[in-house]
């Protein structure tokens, strides 16, 4: 089986978050270390549109995350957990959270996101060209850089995918360069714009 017909299976093929059986697709939730069936999950368009785009968010739709909530699965809980923190100025989501219980691991790994923490306390990456960086963007190395503690030379040119953000600084980012995972300073990347 591939992991839609896994996750299609996982959910009975509806919207792991809201039940709907309509335009369902596999989200992956960010910052993307393990992808598959346990970094993953099967959502309708509404909520997926909703969680990448912020903006979009229309509050009464997420009521459903009352049952999603309790989920067996990380990736359903981390997300209900993420939209959630996202929402609490409405009030009946901060009740749900009080209520909600994620594993350490599973709480780290819905933090990545930094959708608990109000706009002030949010650090923004930044690259050398003022562009915002997101976990799991694509950039590009703008000069050679020395790799710490080996004589590895990361070439300008290199791309790096599926960057992770160092949470505690806006200037350190960390990616894979080859096979080595190095910390990068953000005034020496450029971000790749999305393919259409």
């Amino acid at each position: 089986m591939n992991l839609l017909q896994d996750l299609q299976q996982r959910s009975g093929n509806i919207c792991e978050l809201c039940t709907s059986a309509n335009d369902l697709s596999i989200y992956e939730v960010p910052p993307i270390s393990t992808g598959g069936v346990d970094g993953s999950l099967l959502t309708c368009e509404t909520c997926k549109t909703q969680i990448e785009a912020p903006e979009t968010t229309d509050a009464n739709h997420w009521r459903c995350l009352n049952d999603s909530m309790w989920s067996e699965y990380r990736a359903v809980k981390v997300v209900a957990w993420r939209m959630l923190n996202r929402l609490k100025k409405e009030g009946w989501p901060q009740d749900l959270l009080d209520m909600m219980y994620l594993e350490d691991d599973d709480l780290r790994f819905a933090k990545e996101s930094g959708d608990h923490l109000e706009e002030s306390e949010k650090i923004i990456h930044r690259d050398a060209n003022g562009a915002i960086l997101e976990a799991g963007d694509t950039v590009v190395l703008i000069k050679d850089l020395k790799v710490k503690g080996s004589s590895m030379v990361a070439k300008q040119g290199t791309a790096v995918r599926r960057i992770s953000l160092d949470r505690e600084n806006a200037k350190y980012i960390e990616g894979k360069v080859g096979p080595t995972q190095i910390v990068i300073i953000t005034d020496y990347v450029k971000k790749m714009a999305e393919k259409e």
